[in-house]
């Protein structure tokens, strides 16, 4: 057997793990519930009819890497529980989905006239945690946490 599958990860590497593999559940739970509410559902909401057609007028390529960021990343999480370096690569795909949302969201379409000044804080964190998680998968792999 070699060193790499008899090394032991740190108790850190569960907690983080299983808050990661959390976190990508609650965005894929966010992307089910965008992909499935009507207009009428989300004005119910209290959604205001600009935020509406924000999400109405997303274009295929923009939901797409919604769709890729959220399943890889959960994907990702999953493989990382369970050891395998796959994770890595699947966190890098999760992250370039996220940029390709954001691409959609903010560059060509004005996220923030629909949603105000405080629309970038959820994605910059976003970006933010798709990093973290190459970084500590990476570590992971680097420990022998990961084969």
């Amino acid at each position: 057997m070699s060193e790499e599958s008899q090394s032991r990860p740190a108790s850190l590497f569960w907690v983080l793990g299983g808050v990661i593999l959390v976190w990508n559940l609650i965005g894929l739970m966010f992307y089910y519930q965008q992909s499935t509410l009507t207009p009428e559902k989300m004005q119910a909401l209290g959604l205001t009819a600009q935020q509406v057609a924000h999400i109405a007028n997303t274009p295929a390529w923009g939901h797409a890497g919604y769709a890729i960021a959220v399943n890889a990343g959960v994907l990702g999480a999953i493989l990382m529980l369970l050891r395998k370096a796959w994770a890595i690569p699947l966190f890098v795909l999760s992250l370039l989905g996220a940029l390709v949302q954001d691409l959609d969201a903010f560059v060509l379409r004005d996220a923030m006239e629909a949603w105000g000044p405080g629309a970038w804080y959820l994605p910059a964190f976003v970006i933010v945690v798709c990093v973290f998680e190459i970084w500590f998968s990476l570590r992971a792999k680097t420990n022998g946490w990961l084969s």
